[in-house]
């Protein structure tokens, strides 16, 4: 399949502000899959996601790493956490095509109202500036946790860079800079797993698919470096507003 000038053009730019979003809170995928498929109608819906998880994961990568460095969240638990999510996501991937995502979005779309409702009426959660608690049921709760988000983002995957960031946060009480970049790390590799998977099955086309990491890299290091500089109190407006924007997507997906 040949692209066209247009074609290539409209797809770096969504790629650009995918990797933006995406490093912001997440949900660069609401945008780059209906993209891809709006501009490439021929193109199999495997091959789309497959590539959108080509770009995902370098953008997220790049995102982490920057974050990381920065904030330094505890790297033994990311090990941990990283080795579950590779496990989980390649798992959910492996039998998304047996789920009915009919049944899937009404239970995303009230948890996702949930989380903003909890978010906008506790205007402290997630702004603590201590370094958050560790040890004991807290660890399995966020092993628990992540491989429950990474099998889900295997799955269907929006919002996984929320949950995670929720998770992270309700359980160790920490402020939601430090969870973000945890949940970089974790995204990372929920993507990798799910990755694995398309490749196996042949359906990522490379071209396209590293043509629009490269724009989602630098997008989403301009992401990176806006959660930076806005802290905990940017990261909670654009998590609310995500709720917003995914909970309309996935309605009109499901009832539109």
């Amino acid at each position: 399949m040949e692209l066209e000038l247009g074609q290539w053009a409209i797809l770096l730019i969504g790629a650009a502000g995918a990797g933006w979003i995406d490093a912001l809170i997440g949900g660069g995928g609401l945008i780059l899959v209906p993209l891809i498929m709006a501009v490439l109608p021929g193109l199999p819906p495997a091959a789309a996601l497959a590539t959108n998880k080509l770009a995902a994961v370098s953008g997220t990568a790049s995102a982490a790493f920057t974050l990381v460095r920065k904030v330094r969240p505890p790297a033994g638990e990311l090990i941990r956490y990283v080795l579950v999510a590779l496990l989980c996501a390649g798992m959910g991937a492996s039998v998304a095509a047996s789920l009915d995502k009919d049944i899937m979005r009404p239970l995303i779309i009230m948890l996702m109202v949930a989380v903003g409702i909890f978010v906008a009426f506790k205007p402290s959660f997630g702004t603590t500036r201590s370094e958050g608690l560790r040890g004991g049921w807290r660890t399995w709760a966020a092993l628990a946790a992540v491989a429950v988000v990474s099998f889900y983002d295997g799955i269907f995957g929006p919002g996984t860079g929320m949950f995670l960031i929720m998770a992270f946060t309700f359980v160790f009480q920490q402020n939601f800079l430090k969870s973000a970049a945890m949940a970089k790390v974790v995204n990372t590799a929920t993507n990798l797993g799910a990755l694995a998977v398309f490749i196996a099955g042949g359906h990522v086309w490379w071209l396209l698919g590293i043509t629009l990491a490269i724009a989602n890299i630098i997008g989403a290091q301009l992401g990176a470096r806006t959660v930076l500089n806005g802290g905990t109190k940017l990261i909670r407006y654009a998590l609310l507003a995500l709720v917003v924007v995914m909970s309309v997507y996935l309605s009109i997906q499901q009832w539109g």
